[in-house]
């Protein structure tokens, strides 16, 4: 396991390595020019051409490339283009906003898609089977910001329950439940696609496992259907949610983007979105890393925990 598990750590470097290059490529190639803050109508080519050289824009893309990587591998991020300030402390500063949101929301996709899943396969063709199907169709359909805005009009301005925008109340820093409040809407929306597809998949497995050899077997000893389904079968329908886990990162860490946008939650999505908009390359390169070490961590940490839940799964190393 740790030759497995040091193997994978190795891994992400190149694969670190290429997402860099194409992101890096593919934000230079964008229209759009980040002088432009800098720029006033009145200026002369020579000062516009100064603002660029300064900026390290007017280097070839390979040597500006190699320059930011040198800074990376010295641990430093860089400056924000727009605000000059450091990057680490600006994604410091939002990062356990979005980690408070993702935590919640993997919580509650989990929680709710396992419950689910394991009501609709027990009661298979019956009605309440039909009624999640149409529920989780329906997360796996809609958009995420549509869902945002039908939430915010529903609980916010209609029925003023929750809080719209945010993360604290002006004037309340310190209240967990002021903080919960806000949190219920975004919550919901990162969670609901998830919490659907989970659901789905739970579905699915266990059927699969109710039909087979083993459970035909505890029927003919004479095992009641509820002891087979709590005792034999939850086991075996229950493992595949460990990887469901790792799959769902890359949802989360896309739908915080959009999420945190709509209800103006102040996490390192918003502060992408933001950093796209002002073409802040230190800064959407930084929050793009960042998001793609979270999913390679997630995805390694889903790997080990299939082989210690279930010994029969070997590691190849």
């Amino acid at each position: 396991m740790a030759r497995y598990i040091l193997k994978r750590i190795l891994q992400t470097i190149p694969m670190l390595i290429v997402i860099s290059i194409i992101s890096f490529t593919i934000m230079r190639m964008a229209p759009g020019d980040p002088a432009q803050s800098y720029i006033r109508p009145d200026m002369k080519y020579e000062e516009i051409k100064r603002i660029k050289e300064n900026l390290g824009l007017n280097r070839p893309l390979y040597i500006q490339y190699g320059a930011w990587l040198s800074q990376i591998l010295k641990g430093d991020l860089g400056y924000s283009l727009i605000n000059f300030r450091p990057v680490y402390e600006q994604i410091g500063e939002r990062i356990p906003a979005t980690l408070l949101l993702m935590g919640i929301s993997l919580i509650i996709s989990l929680i709710l898609g396992v419950v689910l899943g394991l009501i609709s396969a027990f009661y298979h063709d019956k009605i309440i089977d039909k009624v999640i199907s149409v529920v989780t169709y329906i997360g796996i359909s809609i958009p995420s910001f549509w869902f945002a805005m039908v939430l915010i009009v529903i609980f916010s301005v209609q029925l003023r329950l929750l809080p719209s925008v945010g993360m604290h109340t002006v004037g309340v820093e310190d209240s967990i439940l002021d903080v919960l409040k806000h949190t219920i809407m975004p919550a919901m929306v990162l969670s609901y696609g998830n919490m659907s597809i989970i659901s789905r998949y739970i579905r699915s497995n266990t059927i699969i496992q109710m039909n087979e050899d083993y459970v035909r077997t505890a029927k003919g000893k004479g095992l009641s259907t509820k002891v087979i389904f709590t005792k034999h079968i939850l086991k075996n329908a229950l493992l595949p949610v460990i990887t469901m886990l790792g799959m769902s990162l890359p949802d989360l860490v896309t739908g915080a983007f959009i999420t945190e946008t709509v209800f103006g939650w102040p996490g390192m999505g918003r502060l992408g979105v933001q950093a796209v908009f002002s073409f802040d390359y230190p800064l959407i390169m930084a929050i793009t890393m960042v998001s793609s070490l979270l999913l390679i961590i997630g995805n390694l940490l889903s790997d080990i925990l299939c082989g210690v839940v279930d010994p029969r799964i070997k590691v190849v190393s």
